[in-house]
């Protein structure tokens, strides 16, 4: 049923995915899926606010979240399972609709948290995708 499962986590956040790892791997499991963990760098937005850091920051916070996302898969995901790490940079919702696209993924998996009164006025990550994206979207609640 799904070919293709998007997990979307925030490695450094456990409650962005303690319950949302243990649902996506069992539907890789029972679908016999490939399980695709992405995890996003956001950007800072502004261009003068990037002007103060140095000009690799980005490719070094690249970097280092790959490393993050690979211990957290090697701790979390078992081995029978195929994974792809993959690590974005920019708007995290942006990012997980892009890359869900751009895998044709079938579902996409991710955590929310019950949403703060300045949510509403910005709109939470999860409600975002689940409007935009072009497949199913299984929000877990932490």
């Amino acid at each position: 049923m799904f070919k293709d499962i998007l997990l979307a986590v925030d490695v450094e956040d456990a409650g962005s995915w303690k319950k949302p790892v243990e649902v996506a791997t069992e539907y890789a499991r029972a679908f016999n899926s490939n399980l695709h963990i992405m995890t996003v760098v956001p950007d800072f937005g502004m261009s003068i606010v990037s002007s103060y850091f140095p000009a690799d920051y980005e490719k070094k916070m690249v970097e280092k979240t790959t490393e993050m996302l690979h211990k957290f898969v090697k701790e979390h995901v078992s081995d029978d399972i195929h994974v792809q790490h993959i690590v974005g940079l920019g708007s995290i919702y942006e990012e997980i609709l892009r890359v869900s696209e751009e895998i044709s993924s079938d579902l996409i998996i991710m955590g929310t948290h019950r949403p703060k009164m300045q949510d509403y006025l910005l709109g939470p990550n999860a409600a975002r995708v689940t409007r935009h994206a072009a497949c199913s979207v299984m929000v877990v609640r932490d």
